[in-house]
């Protein structure tokens, strides 16, 4: 039977998935699969972005909260609420710019989802399927919502249009339905649950342009958003039916009249997004990864950076103003974490060489974005819009990267499909040497192997409690680590 409005269509599907216990049927053994990978990368990531002054600043916020201690937060000793615990680590998961991207909608969908039913799974003593299904759910909310932005005639994201991070808006609501699932409540609660949430998410995308580290909390806002609008219908609060679509609606709200409602109902239970979602190799803007791979494999080629006259970066038009304008700016990055938007510096730190799976964690540092050397190189980075690349964008994020030595010899590399994406998977090997290089920044070998046993087991577990308790108190201190 079809639901009159889309907020009771993602609330039976949601109620379905969660009831269905372990019917392939209603979530298909890939989807669990992909649902354990993005857990084990958003803990890793988050361990490892725990030495953050932001992250510090993130803890000193939730000690000043209180609340009843339910949950927990990556490096902190004491439990804290289920909203509290959820900020900190949506905080942590998304700071290194190195979550996952679900294209075309252009957001990052595990950073707010995880980290709330992280939360609320611990804080109910849930078992691993209950936690898996609520993140499946609470994923695919996300990008259906952030898909209902997306103008494909355009090739554009509307909400980022209007200067919006759909990251965080789109992830409130993932957020809540997986809180709402975790919570016990019925169709009725979880409509409920996203009407409240649709006045809770927000998020300025700015500062990918000119600084600042407010983005930072954008996810972390999001998990505890939704987990707090969840609590809050549990309470009786209720949310309007129309919510998604109606007149003053959250599509109507957010996209002012551009918006595509049947991107969140079509095949609805039937097709998942979920795993076509983009695993990151890199740490750095979505944007820049292309470009990475593409000095990379010149690097490879024999290209030496002491004999580079001239560097041109082409990517899409939608991606100049996040990693090319103003070019001033992103030719000279004062911070590692300006420089994780900078075109310039990560085509630079391509050509040189990095850690990681490429370039890694260890590549963007305040002190190498300052490097004069890297500085003398990165004046020579023009960031172009390409037709080629714009054309493909935002189903890939391409770029074509050209250089011409003294000798006046041209190079050229050209990367039309992004790695981490169903073009270009990372194995699991890979994803594992991710999670362990970032995850052993703050934690011993046998918590590794813990962790990572355990989230490979995931649905299978009958209480998740143990897995969070793990990651309360780090075996490596923020001092140890600088």
């Amino acid at each position: 039977m079809t639901r009159e409005t889309l907020a009771e269509q993602v609330a039976a599907f949601a109620v379905r998935v969660r009831d269905a216990g372990h019917d392939p049927e209603v979530l298909p053994a890939e989807v669990v699969a992909s649902v354990r990978m993005r857990v084990l990368d958003v803990l890793g990531i988050a361990v490892a972005a725990s030495a953050l002054e932001t992250s510090a600043s993130a803890r000193a916020y939730v000690a000043e909260q209180g609340g009843r201690g339910v949950a927990s937060a990556i490096g902190v000793p004491e439990m804290l609420s289920a909203p509290l615990a959820a900020f900190v680590n949506g905080v942590l998961a998304h700071s290194l710019d190195y979550d996952d991207t679900h294209l075309p909608s252009v957001l990052h969908p595990s950073a707010s989802v995880v980290p709330g039913a992280l939360a609320v799974a611990e804080a109910t003593a849930a078992t691993g399927r209950q936690l898996v299904a609520a993140i499946a759910v609470g994923l695919e909310t996300t990008v259906r919502l952030g898909m209902a932005g997306y103008d494909r005639e355009a090739q554009n994201s509307m909400f980022f249009e209007h200067g919006q991070h759909a990251t965080s808006i789109c992830g409130t609501m993932g957020s809540a339905v997986a809180a709402a699932l975790l919570l016990g409540l019925d169709e009725r609660g979880v409509a409920d649950t996203l009407g409240v949430a649709a006045s809770m998410g927000s998020g300025v995308i700015e500062a990918n342009r000119t600084g600042g580290t407010v983005k930072r909390m954008h996810c972390g806002w999001a998990a505890h958003s939704g987990v707090v609008a969840a609590q809050l219908v549990r309470h009786g609060f209720t949310g309007p039916p129309t919510v998604l679509e109606g007149r003053f609606g959250f599509l109507r709200a957010w996209l002012h009249g551009r918006s595509f409602p049947d991107e969140v109902s079509a095949g609805l239970g039937r097709t998942w997004s979920l795993p076509e979602i983009f695993f990151k190799p890199y740490p750095a803007n979505h944007f820049t990864h292309a470009g990475i791979d593409a000095a990379l494999t010149l690097r490879a080629r024999g290209l030496d950076p002491a004999e580079i006259e001239s560097i041109e970066l082409r990517v899409p038009r939608q991606n100049l103003p996040t990693i090319g304008e103003p070019i001033e700016v992103k030719r000279a990055p004062q911070t590692g974490y300006m420089a994780q938007f900078s075109g310039p510096y990560t085509v630079v730190a391509g050509l040189l060489g990095g850690g990681g799976l490429g370039v890694g964690l260890e590549d963007f540092t305040d002190e190498l974005a300052q490097d004069p050397a890297r500085r003398e190189l990165m004046a020579k980075v023009d960031v172009v819009a390409d037709p080629t690349c714009t054309a493909i964008f935002p189903a890939q994020f391409p770029a074509i990267l050209r250089v011409r030595t003294r000798g006046g010899k041209e190079w050229a590399e050209e990367v039309l499909a992004n790695r981490g994406g169903p073009q270009r998977p990372l194995s699991f090997a890979e994803l594992a040497l991710k999670f362990r290089q970032n995850a052993s920044l703050g934690l011993d070998d046998d918590a590794l192997e813990f962790v990572e046993r355990t989230v490979a087991a995931l649905e299978g577990l009958d209480d998740v409690r143990p897995l969070l308790s793990s990651l309360r108190t780090l075996a490596k201190t923020t001092e140890e680590k600088s």
